[in-house]
């Protein structure tokens, strides 16, 4: 999943972006409100955390336009202020959730988690399809109940996948989603996940659990 960050307190930045990456997050940075107002218009994330007290363009003002603007991804608010009120505009101008800092890494993750799974339309950690199901909290998946052994990339691949069950998804959406910015859009990186994901999903040749759709991408069996 694909998160834009905007923040302008750069340690804050780099704790938040050391555990999004731990927690197999891709992450986009903006320290700025201009910046991040540039970011959530041009990239379609998977949800976002803004700060309310940003410089040049406040959060509010950030949130408000994205919504005016059609942007409908979860945006969680990350605020210093005490003032109820401020949380209240958050909300009302768009946001879908808030955390006061400073705040438990594991309540910020268990929120995006559930963000992210709502958008969806699940409203449980455990996602399936088929004979895969997915445990969105503790990023584990399973083929007929038995544990499988997937590499970040790999689950990150299986999940978008799966959370976008309904549609084809093609390989420059899955990378949009899935890697940073500066990431090698030309490479082939995605079949080989794929690749890689059948054989483990499927290794005798029977689920055939990701269907290749010629010339647009890839669909989840279910």
């Amino acid at each position: 999943m694909r998160v834009l960050v905007v923040e302008d307190e750069p340690r804050l930045v780099e704790a938040l972006k050391q555990v999004l990456t731990k927690n197999k997050y891709a992450v986009d940075i903006a320290m700025n409100g201009r910046d991040g107002l540039f970011h959530g218009r041009e990239y379609d994330y998977d949800v976002a955390i803004v700060d309310l007290g940003l410089p040049e363009v406040n959060g509010i003002e950030l949130i408000r336009t994205l919504r005016a603007e059609g942007k409908t991804f979860p945006i969680i608010i990350l605020t210093a202020r005490s003032n109820w009120q401020q949380k209240v505009i958050g909300l009302e101008v768009g946001a879908d959730d808030y955390l006061v800092k400073p705040f438990i890494n594991e309540e910020l993750i268990a929120r995006l988690n559930a963000l992210v799974r709502r958008s969806a339309g699940s409203a449980t950690p455990i996602i399936e399809a088929g004979a895969i199901s997915l445990d969105t909290a503790k990023k584990v998946a399973s083929v007929n109940g038995e544990e499988i052994e997937l590499t970040s990339y790999e689950y990150n691949t299986l999940e978008y996948l799966i959370l976008k069950k309904d549609k084809v998804i093609s390989k420059v959406e899955l990378t949009e989603h899935l890697y940073d910015q500066d990431y090698d859009r030309d490479s082939n990186v995605i079949e080989v996940f794929v690749g890689r994901l059948r054989k483990k999903l499927d290794p005798t040749g029977e689920l055939k659990p990701i269907t290749t759709v010629r010339g647009q991408g890839y669909r989840i069996n279910y």
